[in-house]
């Protein structure tokens, strides 16, 4: 039986989302950039703004120079978490096997589903039809075989529809596009191709003999010979769903005094022990995300040795990860803190272990402070480091 799998592409999704909220974007050049850093990168350009010339990985002030009327939006992570979430809840409609790739690009198997939707290219255009009514986000969709050849239909329509890639035409499909359209060549392998090759399409590098592709591709060869020809059997793959606590800040101004950013992260790890708390449960793992003013991000990760959901016990590992993690001079933007792994409390309380007095008086504490803030809210009182 053939494989129906769609793919839905909403180029630059962080500004097509900003433009829902702000109209005046619209029909304009926009790039996602931090904006106080004169060393930022572009990470988001828009068609408008491509047409100038800016691409994504561009110096901000270069690109500030090759187009004036470029309007530079600082990156907005918590909404286009939340537009994330609206487009998979969209997706999940159709099918229950679906795959958020990325931010403005999911996965949909819709094989077998006939009876439901019809075929899967009036599927993939009722999709499109609803993303666009409902959330006002234009965007592009493949319908294929298999999901590389679906994704890269979605990519070369000029405008926003639909293409169909009816089942045993992908190799046809692929023979007269650049070879760059096949996943894993990049810039260095396609340089050398034309060069020493002289191949500019991928038909000419499916004729290539395997012998000669392990020449340019090593042991990827067989995979990259076997893209070249359409066929890609990677399944689509439902996001695993982890229970996991977190929190983020992002701060009023960038930041490197550690005091401060101490004080934040003491904050985020009160609220994610309260709600451990509230669950009665324990977490096995702790990690740390800093994101700082030139978009650089550093990702740490602790195992826990103790299994705890007071706020002295998780802050104590996650203080020491931030502070070997912290390194760079650079002001920091904002801090995400996670706990996953988690462990239910059974109850009982161990026959050999001696109870601090100070560790108790630590916990009562904490125990009267959940009560004010269940009654009066969570922010109506604070440690006073979390406080700066």
């Amino acid at each position: 039986m053939h494989r129906y799998i769609i793919h839905i592409h909403i180029s630059a999704f962080s500004i097509a989302v900003a433009r829902v909220f702000r109209p005046e974007l619209r029909d304009r050049p926009v790039a996602v950039a931090p904006a106080r850093s004169e060393r930022a990168l572009i990470l988001s350009a828009s068609s408008e703004a491509r047409k100038e010339g800016i691409f994504k990985g561009m110096p901000l002030s270069k690109a500030k120079k090759s187009c004036p009327a470029l309007m530079v939006l600082p990156p907005d992570p918590g909404l286009t978490e939340k537009a994330c979430r609206t487009l998979s809840r969209v997706a999940a409609r159709y099918t229950p096997l679906w795959e958020p790739a990325r931010p403005g690009h999911v996965y949909l198997d819709v094989t077998g589903t006939e009876r439901l939707w019809g075929r899967a290219k009036d599927t993939a255009c009722r999709l499109k039809k609803e993303i666009k009514d409902c959330l006002s986000l234009p965007g592009t969709v493949g319908v294929a075989g298999n999901k590389m050849v679906s994704n890269i239909a979605s990519r070369i329509i000029p405008s926003s529809g639909v293409m169909d890639v009816d089942p045993g035409r992908e190799g046809p499909f692929m023979a007269p596009l650049n070879v760059g359209v096949v996943p894993g060549i990049g810039r260095f392998r396609k340089k050398v191709l034309l060069e020493e090759l002289n191949i500019i399409r991928v038909r000419e590098l499916a004729a290539l003999d395997i012998g000669s592709m392990k020449l340019v591709f090593g042991r990827q060869a067989f995979v990259i010979h076997q893209r070249a020809l359409g066929i890609d059997p990677t399944p689509v793959c439902p996001a695993p769903e982890k229970p996991m606590v977190s929190e983020e800040f992002i701060l009023a101004q960038d930041e490197n005094d550690d005091q401060k950013l101490l004080g934040t992260l003491y904050g985020l790890v009160e609220k994610c022990a309260l709600r451990m708390r509230k669950r009665a449960i324990f977490p096995g793992k702790a990690g740390l995300l800093i994101r700082y003013s030139d978009h650089m991000e550093i990702r740490r990760q602790i195992k826990l040795s103790l299994s705890s959901f007071w706020d002295f016990d998780l802050y104590t590992p996650l203080e020491t990860l931030f502070l070997n993690a912290c390194k760079r001079r650079v002001r920091v933007r904002s801090i995400s803190v996670w706990f996953k792994d988690f462990s239910c409390s059974n109850g009982q309380l161990s026959l050999f272990h001696i109870p601090s007095p100070a560790r108790e008086k630590s916990c009562l504490v904490i125990r009267a402070l959940d009560r004010i803030r269940a009654r009066h809210g969570e922010g109506v009182i604070k440690y006073g480091r979390a406080a700066s």
